[in-house]
């Protein structure tokens, strides 16, 4: 609606509008003002602008919008000298609003834009003819989106359909798949109910025949004890049976004596005899001289050991290896731990073989040194030194064992020598003929 006020017929500054300006050319309008204010002087702005008059064209349209627009509207000088600036820059424009033709091709924007600054003769139509235009654009606008959104949400709603038909295929082809493994673990668990079941009757009959297996035992040792009384008493009557063909014996013993001591008397009688017939020298050997033992004068390796000696002397393991064919077992990891204990045990093996094998050398015995087995992690790539054989107990034996294996593998009568602190080992080898010494004692021969 236009209403006029007390300005000529032909004067298009008595039109005033009855609605806000359109969005869209009140935009136009401030960015009209913030083009044309940079040609003022401080002077010709009015006050509430004179703070902006340093902005950029485009701050000033962002932070004094509001201000050029209040300005434009209440300020007659200033409209006109900004319109005279639109003049200027736009004159074509200018001058079709001035003749009431604005150009067909121009932006109903721009055209009510200007027609607001410059306030020529229908101006108000031209701003809302503008603005009904930039609604219907934007109606247009509006509904083009809206086509457009409808657009891709059934596109989406299409993409939803085919993911939700391929998810559904998917979950279709697991049920599948799991009712067969359910289907199998259903064969699986039956199979196994049936293994069990079967399990549990052999137990069953298992257990019969542990049963009729114990009554069978208990009925053999019945009848083993049976047995065991009747041998109990036969043995009685055996015995009694050899005593009284003892005192028989004994009572016709007196007979066959005198049977005997005639006899002889008739040997000795003819011996003598015939050694007169013979004329023997006396016997010079004597039965007693074919026994293996030792005379006076004669002692034995525990003898010599012990002669003016310590027990503890080394020097009694020196006459010890000094007897023919002596042999030397060591008992390895009982001397090192007497002697090193602190050193890791590669190290221990080292050193003591070493010390073995100068001692071999000295005394030309046989050194066998043994470790036990069953503290190795692996195998012991270890080279024996010069003299001395290595031993290592196998997995389930002990090196005292293997110990006692090498002193019963000797001949009787051969000098084996032990070296080890353990009581146990000693005591063993010592029933088997061997002669035990501490580990101390060796070690202080081989230092």
């Amino acid at each position: 609606m236009v209403e006029t006020t007390g300005g000529g017929p032909g004067d298009g500054t008595a039109e005033v509008l009855d609605r806000p300006l359109p969005d869209g050319v009140r935009r136009r309008v401030v960015q009209i003002v913030s083009d044309g204010f940079g040609g003022l002087t401080m002077a010709e702005l009015p006050a509430q602008l004179r703070q902006y008059a340093r902005f950029a064209a485009n701050r000033r349209a962002k932070f004094a919008g509001n201000a050029m627009a209040a300005a434009l509207e209440t300020d007659t000088l200033f409209r006109q000298r900004i319109g005279e600036k639109l003049r200027e820059a736009q004159p074509e424009l200018a001058g079709a609003l001035d003749s009431g033709s604005p150009p067909p091709a121009a932006d109903p924007l721009d055209v009510a834009a200007a027609a607001y600054v410059l306030r020529p003769t229908g101006w108000v139509k031209l701003v809302a003819a503008a603005g009904e235009e930039a609604q219907r654009a934007d109606a247009e606008r509006a509904d083009e989106e809206s086509r457009a959104e409808l657009e891709r949400l059934r596109e989406e709603l299409d993409r939803a359909r085919e993911l939700t038909r391929a998810e559904t295929d998917r979950l279709r082809a697991e049920l599948d798949a799991a009712k067969k493994e359910a289907e199998s673990l259903h064969r699986k668990l039956r199979a196994a109910v049936s293994d069990v079941r079967r399990g549990e009757a052999a137990l069953r009959k298992l257990q019969g025949e542990m049963e009729a297996g114990r009554a069978e035992g208990q009925a053999q040792v019945s009848a083993a004890e049976s047995e065991s009384r009747r041998l109990k008493a036969r043995l009685g009557e055996v015995e009694a049976a050899l005593e009284a063909s003892r005192r028989a014996a004994r009572e016709g013993r007196s007979v066959e004596d005198m049977r005997v001591r005639l006899l002889l008397d008739t040997v000795l009688d003819a011996a003598q005899g015939l050694r007169r017939e013979l004329a023997l020298p006396p016997v010079s050997v004597r039965p007693a001289e074919t026994v293996d033992a030792v005379e006076p004068g004669r002692m034995t390796p525990k003898d010599i050991a012990a002669r003016a000696l310590s027990e503890n002397d080394p020097a009694i393991l020196d006459q010890l290896l000094a007897l023919p064919q002596a042999h030397l077992v060591v008992d390895g990891y009982n001397v090192t731990k007497t002697g090193y204990p602190q050193m890791p045990l590669e190290k221990q093996r080292l050193r003591l073989l070493g010390q073995l094998s100068q001692l071999a050398a000295q005394t030309g015995a046989e050194v066998t040194c043994v470790f036990d087995g069953a503290e190795l992690a692996a195998p012991v790539l270890l080279a024996p030194p010069r003299g001395v054989r290595v031993l290592f107990s196998k997995p389930g034996v002990t090196a005292d064992e293997l110990i006692r294996q090498l002193v019963r593998a000797e001949p009787p009568g051969r000098p084996v020598i032990v070296a080890s602190t353990d009581r146990e080992v000693a005591d063993g080898v010592a029933k088997a003929g061997a002669r035990p010494v501490a580990s101390a004692m060796l070690l202080k021969r081989l230092s």
